[in-house]
């Protein structure tokens, strides 16, 4: 079987993103918004210039570009510096409290549908650490802002998914649905326990073999191995990847010698997977949804930014960070992406009275993507941190 067309489709994904990131400079559009408008302009929803089988393997490419991602957010959670820690998980913890209890309140006195209500707030917490990262990398940002949300959303999403297990069994119990309520904490635990517990597992033969092998030589295959074997285990243990790989990138920042070697080889491949991966999330996108999002969506949308810039605040105020961090950090935190679809499937799996909030999710996840990056890059430039390169941290070796 022939895989011209496939060859040439990946091809001209680079050159686009090649293209999207030298306009995104001139025009100060992030690149991420771009490739998505470009390959929702391709997909069968609009043009439909692209067979729409090259959407096939997106699961694929989301987990390969997901585990890369996390692993290269766990070198933020670095543990040399405790205060920066501390300052992203009073943070981190305070914008999804608050973005959970407003969305709540918020469809609640709209819907009046209690269990809808409460998984409804705990998809709202998901963010998108892909884009946001993406931003940082391509305007070159760095400063206190830029760290800490890079910290925040390597974390944000392990609390979100905790607070979706515990806010679903509550949502279940109330449905009446006849869910076991041991049977789904038990569940939520051994899902972000089990994360935990296998990136650590995996990290500490990692970081031991850090600069061993070849010494003074970059260890693509090495880091590569173990983000993928991390990911993979992860999937068939069914525990989450995402977290499997933060975890895995925690552990070697903490641990290994020569730590920011590993994270720079991973940094020097995940170019093409992030391009395919915006892409292939743009040509899939379903328009359609959008007109439906109807007065509960209106809601749930300004509800989200209310509560990731007012959670910002709280947390900034709490954490003892300056007047930027304070004001700038929860709006750099609109970015929605995968893990909020993959919240909802599995919530309107488990309660199929609920199969109406899934278009309300998809449809917000594209306006938050389209609108999130862009908002980003613009408060990052205003707290004066663009420009003063990202991807140059110091070599610890």
């Amino acid at each position: 079987m022939s895989h011209a067309l496939d060859l040439v489709l990946i091809g001209g994904i680079m050159l686009l993103a090649l293209g999207a990131h030298t306009l995104g400079q001139r025009v100060h559009v992030p690149r991420v918004t771009l490739l998505l408008l470009v390959g929702a302009l391709s997909g069968p929803e609009i043009l439909d210039l692209i067979p729409a089988r090259v959407s096939d393997n997106f699961g694929l490419v989301t987990e390969l570009t997901l585990a890369m991602v996390g692993f290269l957010l766990g070198e933020r959670m670095s543990m040399r510096d405790l205060r920066q820690g501390r300052e992203a998980i009073i943070v981190s913890l305070a914008v999804t409290l608050v973005t959970a209890l407003l969305i709540f309140a918020a469809t609640w006195a709209v819907t009046q549908n209690l269990p809808a209500s409460l998984v409804l707030a705990a998809i709202a917490t998901a963010t998108d650490p892909a884009a946001t990262i993406d931003v940082m990398r391509e305007t070159g940002s760095r400063g206190p802002l830029t760290r800490v949300v890079a910290q925040v959303v390597a974390i944000d999403d392990a609390w979100g998914a905790i607070l979706f297990s515990i806010l679903l069994v509550f949502a279940e119990l109330l449905s009446g649905s006849g869910a076991h309520l041991f049977e789904t904490i038990g569940y939520g635990l051994y899902e972000v326990l089990g994360a935990m517990i296998l990136g650590v597992l995996l990290g500490l033969p990692m970081a031991w073999m850090t600069g061993r092998l070849k010494p003074g030589e970059p260890m693509l295959l090495e880091s590569a191995g173990f983000v993928f074997l991390a990911a993979g285990i992860a999937g068939s243990l069914d525990v989450s990847y995402l977290l499997t790989c933060m975890t895995l990138g925690i552990t070697v920042a903490n641990r290994a010698y020569h730590h920011v070697r590993p994270f720079r080889s991973i940094e020097g491949i995940v170019e093409p997977f992030l391009a395919t991966f915006f892409f292939l999330a743009g040509f899939g996108l379903d328009w359609k949804l959008l007109p439906t999002l109807g007065m509960l969506g209106a809601v749930y949308i300004l509800a989200r930014i209310a509560g990731r810039i007012l959670g910002g605040y709280t947390g900034g105020v709490l954490a003892g960070s300056n007047h930027i961090v304070r004001w700038r950090n929860g709006a750099c935190l609109l970015p929605q992406a995968g893990v909020a679809m993959g919240l909802a499937l599995v919530a309107t799996h488990r309660m199929p009275e609920i199969a109406f909030i899934l278009p309300l999710i998809i449809g917000s996840t594209v306006l938050f993507e389209l609108i999130g990056p862009p908002v980003t890059m613009y408060q990052l430039s205003r707290a004066g941190e663009s420009g003063k390169g990202y991807e140059e941290e110091p070599d610890d070796d």
